[in-house]
């Protein structure tokens, strides 16, 4: 199982508590990008709220990056990148591949100026079939 680096939660000023802790090993024990449903089932001593919660701070940390699908769903996973980046996202077997991409980045920067328009983020999911899925067929 492979572990979560807790450097950011402390740096920050955070306890690793016991429920965050469980929270990340979860996370770490994750093969796939999951709900926050799916994740609290697997932590039945843990209030559905603490695991909201503490995914929510996860995610304001960079730990982990909300997966949004096609069909409105959003998923998590760990970010593995550590810093801003996008999803190839394969309709088939669900599968999430992180990208990050600076001229694109700087396009969206430049449309956001161009429209006086004060941007605060974004993000970029491309759905499609991975290549497993495409030599599969």
């Amino acid at each position: 199982m492979s572990t979560i680096p807790t450097g950011p939660l402390e740096e920050t000023g955070y306890r690793l508590t016991a429920p965050r802790r469980a929270v990340l090993e979860a996370i770490a024990g994750a093969t796939r990008p999951f709900t926050i449903e799916e994740l609290s089932d697997r932590l039945p001593n843990i209030g559905r709220a603490t695991v909201f919660r503490t995914i929510k701070l996860l995610h304001e940390l960079d730990i982990v990056c909300r997966v949004p699908l096609e069909d409105g769903g959003i998923r998590y996973e760990r970010s593995r990148s550590g810093h801003h980046h996008h999803h190839l996202i394969c309709s088939e077997c669900g599968s999430v591949t992180e990208f990050n991409d600076p001229a694109l980045d700087e396009v969206i920067e430049q449309n956001a100026t161009t429209a006086s328009f004060e941007l605060d983020g974004h993000s970029a999911e491309l759905y499609g079939r991975c290549a497993s899925c495409q030599a599969a067929s």
